[in-house]
């Protein structure tokens, strides 16, 4: 059975850092699109980050323009899974943020298919 946790969610200041895990489970995700994704209260789900491989062993990252230099995406092969480092955090960051992996052939940002995590709650006050 597949599985993705997320943690590290919680309650900031403006300015504030936090760092969010996603440990996988049930297969091996080392060819996959791993990413983060969130969901504001009355909004859509929304792309955040991802990291990809590529055929040159070597792995991408993505960024949604709002968080990019404030947000950083790791991967952990050795323990299939994913991080996000989220700096200066800004109230507009206030979302649950859900962990995702799916097939890298349908793309960095694909929401429609793949494995998910049950969210974790991030909070920035202001």
């Amino acid at each position: 059975q597949v599985q993705l946790v997320e943690s590290g969610g919680g309650l900031v200041q403006a300015g504030g850092s936090l760092r969010l895990s996603c440990a996988a489970s049930g297969r091996t995700f080392s060819s996959y699109t791993m990413g983060w994704f969130r969901q504001a209260p009355g909004k859509e789900r929304e792309f955040v980050a991802a990291t990809t491989w590529n055929s040159g062993s070597t792995y991408y990252a993505y960024y949604t323009d709002s968080v990019k230099g404030r947000f950083t995406i790791s991967r952990d092969n050795n323990k299939n899974g994913v991080s996000l480092q989220m700096n200066s955090l800004k109230p507009e960051d206030t979302a649950v943020y859900y962990c995702n992996s799916h097939p890298r052939e349908l793309g960095y940002a694909d929401q429609s298919h793949g494995y998910w995590g049950q969210g974790t709650q991030v909070t920035v006050s202001s």
